[in-house]
């Protein structure tokens, strides 16, 4: 009875997790749809959808809509991971930070106050940014974006400044309450929201695309194809794993822990999961996104050359991907902490000695691994793009979005079997202690 009590109080606190999580999620949806005072909401809308190819397109999607409709959500969830991309850097350069980081859970706090600092400073700049170069844009027609019965060019920039940075906020403090309180991680689920968001427009626009004749039937057919070959390609990558034997002493073996006698270290092939391809799209979508709000001759020119699908785009998407998988990794696994409790808990990896060799070893099977994780990576977010640009395709479909969409499913699936495994074994060591209790009586 006590145990079936354990498991039904851990099944509902799973169903609290899950609705809180849930109630967020549409709170930010709802959010989405609200406009920006002082904005010609249908203007602003054919605005974007002319720009979809561009790098409008990718912040669109990143933005779940929310720009294309320039709504107060509408520089979404990226000014707080540039913001954290800024800070994981420097707590590698500055020692400060890098001695915040090392107090453990305070110090992270710490880091992470800064980090929200940095992201209302830079969604001030982008919200200003945003707010002066729409103030001067037009329709193909010569419709004005900003609504009729706006007050005046500088009213209309503090109010759309201000309405930006406080739905960031909203946003960023949403993403932390469902991380705290809810399932999953906070802020991959905002963005995977907003790319599932995207899927039955995008779907509808390639049936219009077919139906009138834009786009053949067997190239359509073909690209659905496509899609369901990549998916399956990055469930099968997110799941892979390489296990490292490692075995404990005979001493620990005879003492009634025969079944730990010999056991495995799992490391996944693609450690860093989605954070690369995040990181590096954010990177590279913000001095586009200057570049169109500011007229300086060489950010206009480095727009040009930072277009999605472009040469120069590619390249530097490969290299940051390549560079924030190890630096990612680099930051999060510790080898030397992982050989040294492998040391405590009497544990070895065969023909390997303990302590400095087995982190050595460990770290020399991670960076072969990362490697192979790398050339996954690259593939699944560089090949959709080139194969839209190279069938003409007008509309934006990125691997990245797939690979996120997969990757931030696979990783919350696993959080709620955890929970699960972790609320049955709990109620199993009630249960023990129950029966234990009775025999002493």
């Amino acid at each position: 009875m006590a145990s079936q009590n354990s498991d039904s109080k851990g099944l509902g606190s799973l169903k609290s997790k899950i609705f809180f999580t849930l109630i967020c999620l549409a709170v930010y949806r709802i959010g989405v749809h609200i406009p920006t005072p002082g904005v010609n909401g249908n203007a602003v809308s054919e605005f974007f959808n002319s720009q979809s190819r561009g790098i409008f397109g990718m912040f669109n999607t990143f933005s779940g809509g929310a720009l294309e409709q320039f709504s107060v959500f509408a520089l979404g969830i990226m000014p707080y991971i540039s913001a954290s991309i800024i800070f994981q850097l420097l707590t590698s350069a500055v020692p400060h930070l890098e001695a915040l980081k090392k107090e453990g859970e305070a110090g992270r706090k710490k880091i992470s106050q800064y980090t929200k600092y940095a992201t209302v400073v830079l969604a001030v700049v982008q919200g200003y940014g945003i707010s002066s170069w729409l103030s001067g844009q037009t329709t193909q027609m010569g419709q004005s974006l900003l609504a009729s019965g706006s007050l005046g060019i500088l009213p209309f920039k503090f109010v759309t400044v201000l309405t930006l940075v406080a739905g960031t906020c909203f946003i960023m403090w949403l993403g932390d309450q469902i991380t705290e309180k809810g399932i999953g991680n906070g802020t991959s689920l905002i963005i995977f929201t907003g790319i599932a968001a995207s899927i039955p427009s995008g779907a509808s626009h390639l049936y219009d695309l077919v139906k009138t004749g834009e786009l053949r039937f067997i190239i359509a057919a073909g690209l659905l194809l496509f899609m369901v070959l990549v998916i399956a390609a990055v469930i099968f990558m997110e799941v892979a794993q390489r296990r490292i034997a490692i075995q404990y002493s005979q001493r620990l073996a005879n003492n009634n822990m025969g079944s730990l006698a010999s056991s495995h270290l799992p490391i996944k092939i693609n450690f860093p999961g989605v954070i690369p391809p995040i990181f590096a799209s954010s990177l590279l979508m913000f001095p586009s996104t200057l570049a169109q709000f500011v007229n300086v001759p060489w950010l206009t020119a480095m727009n040009e050359s930072l277009n999605p699908n472009g040469v120069i785009f590619n390249i530097l998407f490969v290299l940051f991907i390549v560079f924030f998988s190890f630096f990612y990794t680099d930051i999060v696994f510790n080898a030397d902490e992982v050989s040294e409790n492998l040391k405590k808990s009497g544990a070895f990896v065969p023909g390997i000695r303990a302590g400095k060799s087995t982190a050595e070893f460990i770290r020399y099977v991670l960076d072969r691994i990362n490697v192979l994780g790398c050339l996954y990576l690259c593939i699944i977010c560089i090949l959709p793009g080139l194969m839209v640009q190279f069938l003409n395709i007008p509309f934006h479909f990125g691997g990245t979005s797939l690979l996120i969409l997969v990757g931030v499913a696979i990783d919350t699936s696993q959080q709620i079997q955890s929970h699960l495994l972790s609320s049955k074994y709990d109620s199993f060591l009630k249960g023990v202690k129950i029966r234990s209790r009775r025999v002493q009586f």
